[in-house]
């Protein structure tokens, strides 16, 4: 279990603290006749996320704008049926093997695994029945500071093509001070490689409005990693200076979507898009920010934490008008992800950081997302009154 809370699935939790909410409902149910739940938690500052039992699906995400009023700003569905029919990894949890595996194949300690090819000639984000589609064990958390969920999987030796039997405790919560954190914990019976990540696509507007070309981004990365004409990387860490990828100074992000790169037109033949993973100057959840977006129509600003060393920065170039909560369409590069992860394809590439897990030894990460929305002076908020009262 994750950190120093003593509350944990194997006991009741106490009450959440003052200011912080939590409940638990029948989201659906599974063709397998199981239930599949939804867990709500939030604080009094109007954030709120639900986090759904299959997939460790963030469901919902509601954060108030400069003004007051609340939107839902991740991507989704209404209903467990389109999550199992037709979702493009909505919020889920990524694993056993976050991002792409060159040729669906890696060795570790002599012996090749194989893989399920679900992306073109590429394992993708675990195959076609990865951690996204299973259904998880689960618990409500709760302390002075914080509420939320904790999810346990074990996955089976062989589970996907991947050695040993995992045990996964993801753990979703919020916190007083409007934090959404999400730290990932892992232990297996057997040498094997690992890479867990959350797939959230986000627009700080709002889920269905717009796209994100808008959004002010700014990314702590000098660094990134090429890919090829399949989006495995090549090996090289190039340095983003003068490239589409160079965010460090804060960038709209429509302004390098359509700029004539190699890079951006492998990722999207047609029109340019961002599918990369970014190599992080400083990680760690209570050192510099590894990213920063701010949305300058609604006051929304994300800032996102991560242990990780990349984070794969993806611009919703496949999105195609789907239809999602609430019948609104999200129209291509109507959202973005900041996926905190190890790099792509790292079983094969051994210049790139460690993804192999020892038998008996624990694989931990933490990423934080902090959402703030400063009040804007003389606006009425959503109950009449204003930020000047």
């Amino acid at each position: 279990m994750s950190d120093d809370r003593s509350d944990s699935l194997l006991s009741h939790p106490l009450a959440p603290g003052p200011g912080l909410s939590l409940a638990v409902r029948r989201f659906g149910t599974l063709g397998t006749g199981e239930a599949v739940e939804a867990y709500t938690f939030g604080n009094d500052r109007g954030l709120s996320a639900t986090v759904l039992t299959y997939g460790g699906i963030l469901q919902s995400l509601l954060v108030p704008d400069a003004d007051g009023s609340l939107d839902d700003v991740v991507l989704g569905f209404d209903t467990l049926d389109r999550y199992v029919e037709a979702s493009p990894y909505f919020g889920a949890t990524i694993g056993r093997f976050a991002n792409r595996i060159a040729g669906g194949r890696f060795s570790l300690d002599g012996v090749e695994y194989v893989l399920d090819r679900n992306d073109g000639p590429n394992n993708l984000h675990g195959g076609p029945e990865g951690l996204d589609r299973r259904l998880w064990c689960a618990g409500p958390v709760a302390g002075p500071d914080h509420a939320g969920v904790e999810l346990a999987y074990l996955s089976p030796d062989g589970e996907m093509g991947f050695p040993g039997t995992v045990a996964i405790v993801v753990r979703y919560t919020v916190t007083r001070a409007g934090d959404l954190r999400i730290d990932y914990t892992a232990t297996s019976d057997r040498n094997t490689v690992i890479n867990l990540t959350n797939h959230s696509y986000f627009n700080l507007a709002g889920a269905g409005i717009g796209t994100i070309e808008n959004h002010m981004l700014t990314l702590n990365a000098s660094a990134f990693t090429p890919v090829d004409g399949t989006l495995i990387p090549t090996g090289e860490i190039r340095d983003v200076a003068g490239t589409p990828l160079d965010f460090r100074v804060a960038s709209a992000i429509g302004d390098g979507l359509r700029r004539a790169d190699e890079q951006m037109f492998r990722v999207e033949p047609d029109d340019g898009g961002y599918d990369h993973n970014m190599v992080l100057d400083s990680h760690g959840p209570t050192g510099a920010a590894a990213a920063r977006v701010f949305e300058p129509g609604s006051g929304r600003a994300l800032e996102m934490f991560t242990t990780e060393p990349g984070v794969q920065f993806y611009s919703g170039n496949f999105l195609d008008g789907i239809e999602g909560k609430g019948g609104r369409r999200y129209p291509h590069w109507g959202a973005f992800t900041l996926e905190a992860q190890r790099f792509p394809d790292s079983p094969n590439q051994a210049a790139f950081p460690s993804t192999r897990l020892p038998a008996g030894g624990r694989y931990s990460q933490s990423t934080v997302y902090r959402f703030t929305a400063p009040r804007r002076p003389g606006r009425p908020r959503a109950d009449g009154t204003t930020a000047d009262d």
